[in-house]
């Protein structure tokens, strides 16, 4: 023995020595810091968006650097992993004081004689080591000094620290492969499960990974077996071989735990370990989700992959669901459709007939004429026409604005004039229109304008709230803002009894349809140009819903409508919300009042309509023909026709039409007669310039227009 030790290195003689010296003396002082504030100072990578009841909505890392998830305490840690990791690093964790003696001695011993090299390092001598950086190994093993370090730290910890605070935070800070870091989130990685699900076959591997976490999946299996056997575990070896090679021989990644409301998430969320605290509701956000992504899964065939909902309390502003994409087979799932500028369609239509009831231009029961209007404007003439191509002749605003007709709302528009109703529209919150009103021209009544699902809610909100805006709360913390007037209360009540009438939107919709629900509710629908957006937009006394379906990369629906497109899934969600409570129609404020009206002719049936007070009527009159000014209303002065070569040309006809009060007036184009002006005309076009007058007796000239006909020559 002795001609042993005379040919070991006398460092490590020394080492035994001083080791047994150590032992013998009082430790001196080491500044570890508490497991209150080791723990306290944990971070995890990730970030945590929370609903107004604790509940985690989205988990969103934000920290690339190291992968850990939230602090796991010792009660929930699998038993199978604690024994493991005992097993196999410390098995006598709880008869020692931070040095285990005897594997310190037999280790020093073994290297004395040549043996191959064995850890000696408890799980507190492990732990102190991660709690201050000068106690870590280099590239290489630690110096002399720094292991005496370590013991002394490791004494010190044991005597202001239990031994569960000392498994629990070892558990926490240790690495075990790669990035990961702490049991959390290698639990979540290899396995996908919490730490308190772990097998004795995971938790054997587990262990088997922290000595040495990179090397090859066979010796991590071989070293399993070894932990599974010195600890007599009943594990299998050949299943412990097979669950290494199958763990560590593939990619692994950490999917979050939750992720409902990834979109509000990336605006909100800032600093790794954050746990935000939003207005948002699980429940609510959950339903407007599932109402959503079960609709365009239906409107899959239709070419539809996209899809936004938003659902705010009417009271507060606070935002209850926040879904910025939906859909199974959308390309651009992370687009955010709550905040994406889209063109509104007919959603505009409420604040313009709200201006022109709080001007008094108009009332719900003034008649307005749905037939062909060519207006001209500096780009050229503009010619609206219905969604559904057909006109319904004289009709009153309650009809035009419940049916959705585009003509009458281009009526109004011309009544109020552009500017005054963009002006209006930023009034109400939509500051996506920015472009001065010449810019958007008549064209704005029937919402060629981009807007946001955000600004749409909030102005329909502030339609439920009689005319007050506020901005909507994301966070409970911040000052409130005080609402402000932007539209008089009694034009809002008007609007919102109009958007929840089913028997004056049943011109265009029926009277069954999916913005009918079994309670009070007031709703807009609306479709851009080509069919490339759907709305739908409304109100109960509790919630204004918002929902938006199309195609974030702006490719059209195939025949979906406000109506087959948004509305099912905004139905859906109102539906949920008011499961268990019902909406009640708002009280009229004061100087809003009711009168049974009639209408001569009897363009619409007899009713009982609100008024603002001061406007109100018993019988709408109609101007007798012969007091209205004669004129031509098609073609438009300056229209240029241009003939289609792919129409057969007998099938191809320009409307003459006028309005006039004398029964003998007839039209004359180029000089001809083309008979008398009391019905509308089919003329056959020829290419060309024309003049076309209206005539009266005596050659009295009423109105003329000058056109041209472009294309075949015939």
């Amino acid at each position: 023995m002795l001609q042993i030790f005379r040919i070991q290195n006398s460092t490590w003689r020394l080492s035994l020595v001083l080791a047994i010296c150590l032992s013998l003396l009082p430790v001196l002082a080491w500044g570890m810091p508490g497991f209150a504030e080791v723990k306290s100072t944990w971070r995890p990578s990730e970030a945590y968006l929370l609903d107004r009841h604790g509940k985690v909505l989205n988990e969103s890392r934000l920290d690339y650097s190291v992968r850990r998830l939230s602090w796991v305490s010792l009660d929930q840690v699998s038993p199978a992993l604690i024994t493991a990791l005992l097993s196999a690093e410390d098995r006598r964790f709880y008869q020692h004081h931070g040095v285990d003696w005897r594997a310190v001695l037999s280790a020093t011993f073994g290297r004395l004689v040549g043996n191959q090299a064995r850890g000696a390092s408890t799980l507190t001598m492990q732990l102190v080591a991660m709690l201050d950086s000068k106690l870590e190994t280099g590239k290489g093993r630690r110096t002399l000094s720094q292991k005496f370090a370590q013991i002394q730290a490791a004494m010190e910890l044991e005597k202001t620290w239990s031994k569960p605070e000392i498994l629990e935070a070892y558990l926490n800070l240790v690495g075990f492969r790669g990035e990961l870091q702490g049991l959390a989130a290698t639990a979540r990685a290899f396995f996908g499960k919490q730490a308190s699900g772990l097998s004795e076959e995971e938790a054997l591997v587990l262990a088997a990974i922290l000595p040495s976490p990179n090397v090859d999946p066979g010796r991590i299996g071989q070293r399993a077996c070894a932990i599974a056997e010195a600890g007599s575990l009943t594990a299998d070896c050949s299943a412990l071989q097979a669950l290494a090679s199958k763990l560590l021989s593939r990619s692994w990644q950490i999917e979050p735990s939750a992720e409902l409301a990834p979109h509000l998430a990336r605006q909100l969320l800032k600093t790794p370990g954050e746990r935000l605290t939003t207005t948002l509701d699980e429940s609510t956000q959950r339903l407007a989700f599932n109402a959503l992504n079960q609709q365009l899964h239906g409107l899959a065939e239709r070419n539809v992959r996209d899809g936004a909902a938003l659902v705010v309390d009417n009271q507060t502003g606070e935002v209850l669901a926040y879904v910025g994409s939906a859909g199974p087979f959308s390309r651009a799932g992370k687009v955010d459709g709550v905040k994406a500028k889209r063109q509104a369609g007919s959603t505009l239509k409420p604040f313009l007939y709200g201006l022109t009831l709080e001007k008094r231009y108009l009332t719900a029961a003034s008649i307005l004429d749905d037939a062909p209007i060519h207006l001209e404007t500096t780009s050229g003439l503009y010619i609206p026409q219905n969604y559904d191509k057909d006109y319904k002749g004289l009709v009153s605003v309650r009809t035009a604005l419940a049916s959705s007709l585009n003509i009458p709302a281009v009526r109004a528009l011309v009544i109020l004039g552009v500017e005054r109703f963009r002006d209006r529209l930023r009034d109400f919150g939509y500051l996506s229109i920015n472009q001065p009103g010449d810019y958007y021209g008549f064209s704005l009544a029937l919402g060629s304008a981009e807007v946001s699902l955000l600004e749409q809610v909030n102005a329909y909100r502030t339609l439920a709230n009689e005319g007050f805006i506020s901005p909507l709360r994301f966070k409970f913390e911040g000052a409130v803002d005080q609402p402000r007037r932007v539209l008089d209360e009694s034009a809002s009540f008007i609007i919102a009894d109009i958007l929840s009438d089913r028997a004056g939107r049943s011109v265009t919709f029926g009277l069954s349809n999916p913005l009918s629900t079994r309670f009070w509710t007031a709703v807009k629908t609306g479709t851009s140009k080509d069919m490339r957006d759907n709305w739908c937009i409304g109100f109960s006394r509790r919630v204004t819903v918002g929902v938006w379906v199309g195609n974030f990369e702006g490719d059209s629906m195939h025949e979906v409508s406000g109506v087959t497109g948004a509305a099912p899934a905004w139905l859906e969600i109102m539906n949920g919300l008011h499961e268990r409570e019902s909406s009640d129609p708002p009280n009229p404020p004061d100087g809003v009042l009711q009168r049974e009206i009639h209408y001569l002719p009897a363009v619409e049936p007899p009713r009982v309509e609100w008024f603002i007070q001061g406007t109100e009527t018993d019988v709408v009159r109609l101007a007798e023909a012969a007091d209205q000014t004669p004129k031509i209303t098609s073609p438009a002065d300056g229209v240029v026709v241009a003939l289609d070569p792919d129409i057969p040309y007998e099938n191809q006809v320009v409307l003459i039409s006028a309005q006039t009060g004398s029964a003998s007036a007839e039209f004359v184009l180029d000089g001809k007669s083309l008979g008398l002006a009391d019905r509308n005309r089919k003329w056959s076009p020829t290419p060309g310039s024309h003049k076309l007058a209206l005539v009266g007796q005596g050659g009295k000239v009423y109105d003329t227009v000058e056109f041209s006909v472009r294309g075949l020559n015939h």
